[in-house]
């Protein structure tokens, strides 16, 4: 099936494999280099179009590249043309076979309205641009221990709404930003309070509120 645009394998099929989405050429070059020293398995492609016809999903007969192949994690930009990361992971979340994929937002922006849209449509974080070396090793650090989990419970635990739970239960007697912060892959709240947290900025801008 011939597709215009570019889509980049990288890696071995015994690693963690990411999609990775944006339009910037320099950017993707970045991400990519990012995760396959973190040890990943890359794809890279350069619109939301291109990512919902990877995984099957723009109403076609088939997929671009899926067919045995599993996604890990999808990283993705917010700001494209067409369709935006936002958009992208508005349609990944209603598909019942790729919604537990953790997706991650990327943005040089930090807005807001469009962090708190993303978490409560089920992104697992908002990361804001440059994306740092530290982060992709601590999302791909929480893919395996999510995968390990699940395969001993044999089913996904949105840690992330528990917190958001029990945050809302205790929020009379705590405010700690660390706990109200978006996890990364099912990110555990202890491994949670001793990583870096550039990326959780919803508990951050509420605090200066």
């Amino acid at each position: 099936m011939e597709v215009a645009g570019e889509v980049l394998h990288s890696g071995s099929s015994q690693e963690l494999h990411v999609l990775a989405v944006d339009d910037s050429y320099v950017d993707r070059k970045v991400i990519e280099k990012l995760l396959k020293t973190s040890s990943c398995k890359v794809t890279a492609v350069e619109s939301g179009a291109r990512a919902l016809q990877f995984l099957g999903l723009d109403g076609g007969k088939g997929s671009l590249g899926f067919n045995g192949l599993k996604v890990n994690l999808i990283m993705t930009d917010y700001s494209m043309p067409g369709m935006t990361g936002y958009e992208l992971l508005k349609k990944i979340k209603r598909s019942s076979a790729f919604r537990e994929i953790p997706v991650v937002i990327m943005s040089s922006e930090n807005i807001l309205t469009r962090i708190d849209s993303c978490l409560e449509e089920g992104a697992e974080e908002f990361l804001v641009k440059p994306v740092k070396l530290s982060d992709v090793k601590r999302l791909t650090k929480d893919c395996v221990t999510r995968g390990e989990t699940e395969g001993r419970d044999g089913r996904r635990v949105n840690k992330r709404k528990l917190e958001d739970d029990n945050h809302s239960s205790s929020s009379s007697t705590s405010s700690s930003p660390s706990t109200t912060a978006s996890f990364g892959c099912g990110l555990a709240t202890s491994e949670l309070l001793s990583s870096p947290l550039h990326s959780s900025k919803r508990a951050k801008l509420r605090d200066r509120d």
